[in-house]
């Protein structure tokens, strides 16, 4: 068991999230997501958890772990074209986690999905929330672009709005 883990999750209190993301900054995501929706045909969705609940962070649930069962829970999966992807911060961990569903994952490396995580985690790493958030939606929207080329109008699936949980 890793003690300075279970502390940082312990001590990642809701107002230390709402410091960390504002209204203007989950503004400037939705905003950097409806943007992205419009150059491809991907669903993009962006979830913030501040730490994990006490039964999770002591059975060692990792972020990634985490991540699939946030991606389960919203139904991420659950689009036209299975191209649902998943952008997943733990704060407490400062991870960020992608995770996207079976038509995105076959086409788009886990290399370049980790490259856009190890981004984003530089920008948080400095308290650059908005910055690495919005930068993380980009890059997605980047590989997205390539693989999943708008061809008609969007369907929105998923939400726009970050969700904090």
């Amino acid at each position: 068991m890793d003690l300075k883990r279970i502390i940082r999750h312990l001590s990642t209190t809701r107002w230390r999230v709402r410091r960390a993301f504002p209204q203007r900054t989950l503004a400037a995501i939705e905003e950097a997501i409806k943007e992205s929706h419009k150059t491809h045909i991907g669903q993009v969705m962006f979830v913030v958890e501040g730490a994990l609940h006490c039964t999770a962070l002591f059975d060692g649930l990792t972020a990634r772990e985490r991540a699939i069962d946030v991606f389960s829970q919203f139904r991420v999966w659950d689009t036209e074209h299975n191209n649902g992807v998943i952008i997943y911060l733990l704060l407490a961990d400062r991870d960020v986690e992608i995770v996207a569903d079976r038509g995105i994952d076959s086409r788009v490396s886990a290399e370049e999905w980790e490259a856009v995580c190890q981004l984003m985690e530089a920008h948080f790493r400095r308290g650059e929330y908005e910055l690495g958030a919005v930068h993380g939606v980009e890059q997605v929207t980047a590989l997205l672009k390539t693989h999943f080329p708008k061809h008609r109008p969007p369907h929105e699936d998923l939400p726009v709005t970050p969700f904090v949980i």
